[in-house]
């Protein structure tokens, strides 16, 4: 008997997730139709108006084929120091402008180049590569222990590094 009643249960439970998933599809479709979905999903709420590539295989492509210098945010859903600066940077009108100039990648999972993390996977951080593709280890924000976060009060410090990643490449190719 006591194999019936778990039985019931998990079936209740399978229904209960299905009708739960399903109310999720349906908000989904209402916001989704007005906006083009795929800048949406790519820029994870980052500047939906700019123009993101999915891996990171790609960005290092464009990067290189472009000569632009790609910008890689990492950065967690769940974090508050990724949604808070995630938030500062889409309003940030200089910013969005100038980083129509990068490559651009934000990723919420760790990639296998340990280039990117050359002091610890931690989020929120900023990484520049130029298009040699070689990452700009020397563009830093202003956290000794953290040398690529960037809290939404270092807004400008981080425009400035970008500008400063731009700078570089015409110093340098």
């Amino acid at each position: 008997a006591a194999m019936k009643s778990y039985m019931s249960m998990f079936l209740l439970l399978v229904a209960l997730s299905c009708a739960v998933a399903k109310d999720v599809g349906k908000k989904e479709t209402k916001e989704t139709t007005s906006k083009p979905k795929l800048p949406q999903t790519l820029s994870r709420g980052w500047g939906d108006q700019l123009i993101w590539t999915q891996t990171y295989e790609e960005a290092l492509f464009r990067a290189k084929h472009s000569n632009k210098p790609l910008m890689i945010i990492h950065h967690l859903d769940d974090c508050p120091h990724s949604q808070a600066l995630k938030k500062v940077f889409a309003e940030h009108k200089d910013i969005q402008k100038l980083a129509e100039k990068f490559i651009l990648l934000n990723l919420v999972y760790e990639t296998t180049d340990k280039n990117l993390s050359p002091d610890g996977q931690y989020v929120p951080r900023i990484l520049f590569i130029d298009p040699s593709l070689t990452v700009r280890a020397d563009i830093t924000g202003r956290y000794s222990n953290r040398l690529y976060a960037y809290e939404p009060s270092d807004i400008s410090l981080l425009y400035s590094n970008m500008q400063k990643a731009l700078k570089l490449l015409k110093t340098e190719l």
